[in-house]
C-alpha cells in the first residue's frame, strides 16, 4: 500500500490548469494544454514520450516526421520550465525493419539547440523486456536529464544509497583516520539497475511495470512510480510543479503528490485518463498498491517450479555445462 498522502482526503483533480490546484489532469493534446500554462512555472518535466513503435496507442510515422513534431513540443516545454528547473526525458529505441535507432541520440541535439545542459545520461536497466531473434534482447532505456541553467535544484541526500564500505577512513592528510564517506550514504551512479543488489551497490533497482508488478494497469508502457519518485526527490522541492506531458495512467502525478509536490499531466487517451483518476483516488484513500522505493527485486530461490529446468531440457543443459567447463580448462 502507499505511504501517507499529502492531504487528509482526496482533492479535486482539475481538468484544466489552475494555479491553486494540487493536481491537474487534462484530456487532450499536450500542445493545446501547454498554451494554458504560464511560462517558467514548472520545476520538473518528466516523461516517457511515444516511441513511434506503431503500438495500439501510437500512429507510426517516419522518424524525421516524428522528431520534427517532438522538437516543436520540446520548444514549448522549454518555455514552461523554470530557470532552476529540469527535464528528465526517458527515451527508448525506434525500430524500423529490424534496425535500431537510439532515440536519445536523436533527442540530444533538440535539447542542446535550446541551450539546455545535459547533467546525466542515466541508464535504466531492467531484467525483463523485449525479446528478439535477430539481435540481443533489449534490456535498458535511457533518461536524459537536462537543466535550463547552471542554477538548478539538486537534492542528493533524499536519494543517497547505503555505502558499500561505510567504515572506510582517510589514510592521509588533515582528515587522516576520520570516516571518508557520508553518514547519509553515497551518491547513486548514473546506471539505475533492475537486478537484485541495489542497496548493496551504487545501482538504483527499479523494475519495469510488467504483468506481475503491483502497479500494472492496461497501459502497455507504464512508468514505474518509483522511477519518477527519485527524480522528484532529487530535482524538486516541496510545493513545486511536476509535469508529465504524456501522462498515461498518472504515475508521475502520483509520484509528485506522494512527495508533497503538485502534479500536472496531459493525456489524449480517455481510457488512460479514467484509469489515472481511479489510481489517484486509490492513492488518497490508501488502497493503491505502490512498489516501495528501494525494495529489492525478488530473486528466485530455485525451489519454485518456474525457476527449475524442465525435464525435457536436462540433456541440453548438461551438455552446455560440460562445454563451458571444457572452455575454462
Amino acid at each position: 500500500m502507499n505511504n501517507l498522502p499529502l492531504f487528509n482526503a482526496p482533492r479535486k483533480i482539475a481538468p484544466h490548469y489552475e494555479p491553486d490546484a494540487d493536481i491537474v489532469l487534462y484530456q487532450g493534446d499536450t500542445n493545446d494544454f501547454m498554451e494554458t500554462i504560464p511560462d517558467e512555472s514548472i520545476k520538473l518535466i518528466i516523461t516517457s514520450p511515444p516511441y513511434n513503435l506503431g503500438k495500439a496507442y501510437e500512429k507510426k510515422v517516419d522518424i524525421e516526421e516524428y522528431l520534427s513534431g517532438q522538437a516543436q513540443t520540446i520548444e514549448t516545454l522549454y518555455r514552461k520550465l523554470r530557470p532552476d528547473g529540469s527535464i528528465c526525458w526517458q527515451a527508448g529505441n525506434f525500430v524500423e525493419k529490424g534496425e535500431v535507432f537510439p532515440l536519445d541520440m536523436y533527442y540530444y541535439p533538440i535539447f542542446k539547440n535550446l541551450g539546455l545542459s545535459l547533467r546525466n545520461r542515466i541508464i535504466w536497466h531492467f531484467g525483463h523486456g523485449l525479446h528478439t531473434r535477430k539481435r540481443f534482447s533489449g534490456r535498458y532505456e535511457t533518461i536524459l536529464w537536462f537543466t535550463k541553467s547552471e542554477e538548478y535544484t539538486f537534492n542528493l541526500d533524499p536519494v543517497r544509497v547505503p555505502s558499500k564500505y561505510p567504515g572506510k577512513r582517510h589514510y592521509k592528510g588533515p582528515n587522516k583516520g576520520k570516516p571518508s564517506g557520508n553518514p547519509k550514504g553515497k551518491n547513486p551512479s548514473d546506471v539505475w539497475e533492475i537486478l537484485a543488489a541495489e542497496w548493496d551497490s551504487c545501482f538504483w533497482e527499479i523494475p519495469n511495470v510488467k504483468s506481475n508488478h503491483p502497479e500494472k494497469t492496461g497501459h502497455p508502457c507504464q512508468f514505474p512510480i518509483e522511477l519518477v519518485e527519485r527524480c522528484v526527490l532529487a530535482l524538486t522541492n516541496e510545493g513545486d510543479w511536476v509535469f508529465d506531458p504524456y501522462a498515461g495512467v498518472g504515475s508521475a502525478l502520483i509520484a509528485a503528490v506522494k512527495r508533497k509536490r503538485k502534479g500536472m499531466g496531459s493525456e489524449k487517451n480517455k481510457e488512460y485518463v479514467d484509469i489515472a483518476h481511479k489510481r489517484i483516488a486509490a492513492f488518497y484513500n490508501g488502497t493503491l498498491f505502490i512498489r516501495p522505493l528501494g525494495k529489492p527485486v525478488h530473486k528466485p530461490t530455485g525451489r519454485e517450479k518456474v525457476s527449475q529446468i524442465p525435464p525435457e531440457w536436462q540433456s541440453v543443459t548438461q551438455k552446455r555445462l560440460l562445454e563451458k567447463r571444457e572452455d575454462y580448462e
